[in-house]
């Protein structure tokens, strides 16, 4: 099996390069993680522009479901962990 990120859904180049830099390399290191700690942590740390359509790339590719499918329901749960954030314009 291909252990890359972008054998996951909604894993491109760009998603790539910024999972790298917070230390996620492999589909397996990206699986083991709670996705929502995952685009925490990437808006601290890499890109605090992220939108909401980020959050459900990174929960879709955990899930193996397309982004949109699961865009509002990502927000609906980030924004239940985290009241205070504003969510960006995507």
């Amino acid at each position: 099996m291909d252990d890359s990120l972008r054998s996951l859904p909604n894993i491109g180049k760009v998603m790539e390069g910024k999972l790298n830099k917070i230390g996620i390399k492999s589909r397996g290191a990206f699986l083991r993680r709670d996705p929502y700690k995952v685009f925490d942590e990437l808006l601290k740390k890499v890109d605090p522009t992220l939108c909401r359509c980020a959050l459900a790339a990174i929960v879709g590719a955990k899930e193996g479901v397309p982004w949109h499918a699961v865009t509002k329901h990502t927000a609906a749960e980030y924004q239940k962990r985290h009241k205070r954030h504003k969510w960006g314009r995507c």
